[in-house]
């Protein structure tokens, strides 16, 4: 689709500060210059990792988005973070998912760290020199954390991983690696039996599987991480041993639910912007398909998705930014965003008939990018499970209100200029 910059919508300026809408257009500027040039050849080339626009995302300190000024960070906050993802999921998911998979594992420093390991490991991530992942992810378990195989033998003054990951986000890209690992005791059902753990790329017998491209999202790396007996100094265990599982939890509800619906609400902009200037030049009898009753129909109900999914991402943020219980609200948009920005995919590859077939053709990859949105940081089921503990009220850890106190410096003022 264009990378036309626009003005945010007027139902979003209730969550927007003046220095939020300067970084909608630079986000805006940023994917038409930068972006859009080279969406073509990364989906042209699913083999290759895309890493120009990590790059210049990084000279920009986005991936510190969310990091204090003190670690060299924007300290922008939530509401800022989506408006990056969102902006550059419009014109390439793929360079979106770049983005907001290393600010999953930079919220868990932000929450867990210890201020020397901040100090040693943020200012890196803000100057563009340590890109991120986070490691939990595993063959047979999949996403489900309690039955985490890989294991962490402490050592004397070390720790020794053992186990794979796999689906792990800028795995090629990433220069540290969060691993989540088992620490103790072998009874699954123990949450203090999981600890998170620094991993430099450059660590001895960690290896990376050549990158296989996906269904979608040509261009970012989503693959295996291999630990033979890899050995990192006791200093790189990432919040207490035994927090594994919250420091796991705490970053998936935080930022890879909201980063998730950020990037199915760009999607979902490109899919309805494509559909309607498809229609709008179609000519059907004396006019076009836009003029029918059928297709404009169809268009009615994506664009209520759309106007439903953008407030959805932009309300849930804008709590966690001034410190409220909202995990519920961060789930719901992330559940909600995807569902409809598939629903609308669909509807618009019927839309164009044959004509979405097209390889080469846009739409095509805006339905293949958004099956990627399901699976990551909880499927639909755990989302409706997750949604119907706070129907029970009986959702008791509120990562969002539990950690407002080191979020503190994130909320925006609404007096800013």
């Amino acid at each position: 689709m264009s990378a036309t910059p626009t003005t945010p919508p007027p139902a979003l300026r209730p969550y927007l500060t003046a220095r939020h809408e300067l970084l909608w257009d630079e986000a805006d500027a940023f994917a038409a210059e930068h972006v859009a040039p080279r969406a073509a050849r990364m989906e042209a080339a699913p083999g290759r990792v895309e890493r120009k626009v990590a790059d210049l995302m990084a000279a920009r300190r986005w991936f510190a988005v969310t990091v204090p000024s003190a670690f060299g960070g924007l300290g922008a906050g939530h509401v800022a973070k989506t408006i990056l993802v969102h902006r550059i999921a419009r014109v390439s998911a793929a360079a979106a998912t770049i983005l907001q998979a290393t600010l999953i594992p930079v919220g868990a420093l932000l929450h867990f760290a210890t201020y020397e390991q901040k100090g040693r490991w943020l200012p890196r991530v803000a100057d563009g020199s340590l890109l991120l992942s986070i490691a939990v992810t595993e063959p047979q378990a999949g996403g489900h954390i309690g039955g985490i195989e890989t294991v962490a033998e402490h050592v004397g003054s070390e720790w020794v991983i053992t186990g794979s990951k796999i689906h792990i986000g800028n795995s090629h890209l990433a220069d540290g690696h969060l691993v989540v690992a088992r620490t103790a005791g072998t009874d699954v059902s123990t949450s203090q039996a999981l600890t998170a753990f620094m991993v430099e790329s450059g660590r001895r017998r960690l290896s990376v599987s050549d990158h296989r491209p996906g269904l979608g999202l040509h261009g970012f790396s989503a693959g295996r991480l291999d630990l033979d007996h890899v050995r990192v100094p006791a200093d790189n265990v990432v919040g207490e041993v035994g927090q594994g599982l919250a420091v796991a939890q705490s970053s998936s509800i935080l930022y890879g639910r909201p980063n998730l619906a950020a990037v199915s609400l760009g999607i979902h902009e490109a899919v309805v912007a494509t559909t309607t200037a498809h229609l709008k030049t179609r000519p059907r009898y004396r006019g076009t398909l836009s003029d029918l009753a059928v297709p404009r129909d169809r268009v009615g109900g994506m664009e209520a998705r759309l106007r439903a999914g953008r407030i959805l991402a932009y309300q849930s943020v804008h709590l966690l930014d001034q410190g409220l219980p909202c995990d519920a609200d961060l789930i719901n948009s992330k559940y909600l965003g995807h569902q409809w920005a598939v629903q609308s995919a669909q509807d618009a590859m019927e839309l164009h008939g044959a004509h979405a077939l097209d390889r080469d053709y846009v739409l095509q990859r805006l339905w293949r990018d958004i099956q990627h949105t399901y699976p990551p940081a909880g499927t639909g089921e755990v989302q409706r499970i997750r949604l119907a503990d706070a129907a029970f009220d009986e959702d008791h850890i509120q990562w969002s209100e539990h950690l407002a106190a080191e979020s503190a410096w994130a909320r925006p003022d609404p007096t800013a200029a």
